[in-house]
């Protein structure tokens, strides 16, 4: 990409300089719509990050590594730590679908990418 089409991604403004002698410092800015697109990127990776860890959490965890210590209650007749292992990380996986598409539906309207379907310019 050459630079008279990389002038339109960025803003340049030079600051002056510090110590004569040394080279302007330039700071670079990203357009405002870039900047909102990174935003809603870095927000969408952590709720993903987070939905993940709770999934790992209930079926790696429970499921496996503290079984032994959730055996010793019950919940409809069997113990939880097989409960979990067996259908409760189905369950809690299913919940958090639900919950990435309310999150993501918020998410999307916070930051302007939600489709309204009264818009007469979306096909």
């Amino acid at each position: 990409m050459g630079i008279a089409k990389q002038k339109h991604l960025f803003k340049f403004k030079l600051l002056g300089n510090p110590r004569p002698g040394s080279p302007p410092e330039v700071r670079i800015r990203m357009k405002p719509q870039m900047e909102k697109s990174r935003k809603y990127w870095r927000a969408n990776l952590r709720m993903v990050g987070l939905l993940l860890l709770i999934w790992f959490l209930v079926s790696y965890g429970a499921g496996i590594l503290f079984r032994q210590w959730l055996d010793q209650f019950k919940l409809g007749g069997f113990k939880l730590g097989f409960w979990f292992a067996q259908q409760g990380s189905i369950y809690i996986f299913v919940i958090l679908i639900f919950i990435y598409v309310f999150w993501m539906n918020r998410l999307d309207h916070k930051y302007g990418y939600d489709e309204d379907p009264k818009d007469p310019q979306q096909p």
